[in-house]
């Protein structure tokens, strides 16, 4: 303890608190950063794994939840599907009519079927329920036309009972038609 005799020692005792302080916050803040750095970090190589994870193809929201789940904290996975999203690196939407596009191009499938492929699949059943909604017209037509090329193709080798036993089971409505 310092003993004050003048107002010269008050003066020399406020210098050398106040370099105290100034020590005190820079070290303070420098731990604030380091923190701050290691989180980055974390955040970022969390966030290279996903990006390596959806270049290889594209991938639903729900996919990467699962895939990462138990690799990556709940908030930073969050956080950086977050800024997926909003940079379209992840887009349900977008990839629910590419899907149906594809299944319409290569497959003969009921509404039904494709409605239960892209649930499967791990879209959001609201966000399929509204895509399959507002595309009724289009997915009604391809369905009808699924439903001629397959009577067509088993007409050869079953009878019309069987052939509606076989449509019935695939998920067609065969009363729309």
């Amino acid at each position: 303890m310092k003993i004050i005799n003048n107002l010269e020692d008050i003066k020399n005792l406020n210098k050398d608190n106040n370099k105290n302080i100034k020590k005190t916050n820079k070290s303070i803040e420098n731990i604030a950063k380091n923190f701050n750095i290691s989180e980055l970090k974390k955040k970022d190589e969390a966030k290279t794994r996903i990006m390596k994870f959806i270049a290889y193809k594209k991938r639903t929201e729900q996919e990467i939840k699962n895939k990462f789940k138990n690799e990556i904290e709940q908030e930073i996975l969050n956080d950086i599907i977050e800024y997926l999203k909003e940079a379209k690196y992840i887009d349900d939407d977008n990839l629910i009519q590419k899907k149906v596009n594809e299944f319409i191009n290569l497959k003969t499938m009921s509404i039904k079927e494709i409605k239960f492929k892209l649930i499967e699949k791990g879209f959001d059943r609201k966000l399929v329920e509204q895509y399959i909604e507002d595309n009724i017209e289009k997915l009604d037509n391809y369905e009808k036309k699924c439903i001629e090329k397959i009577r067509t193709t088993k007409s050869k080798s079953m009878d019309e009972d069987k052939i509606n036993q076989y449509l019935y089971r695939k998920g067609y409505n065969l009363n729309k038609f």
